[in-house]
């Protein structure tokens, strides 16, 4: 369970990743900032499930 669990973590972290260079390259401040906050509350997540 825990494995599948830290499986969708990661892929959910590597596309919010995604989304952030993107909102990075188009120099959107603030939505760069709510992604890097969702970044850092999915990365607690999986370490939270390991």
């Amino acid at each position: 369970m825990k494995s599948n669990q830290a499986e969708m973590l990661n892929r959910l972290y590597n596309m919010k990743l995604k989304q952030l260079a993107q909102a990075n390259q188009q120099g959107n401040s603030l939505h760069c900032q709510v992604l890097e906050a969702e970044a850092r509350a999915i990365f607690s997540a999986i370490k939270s499930a390991r």
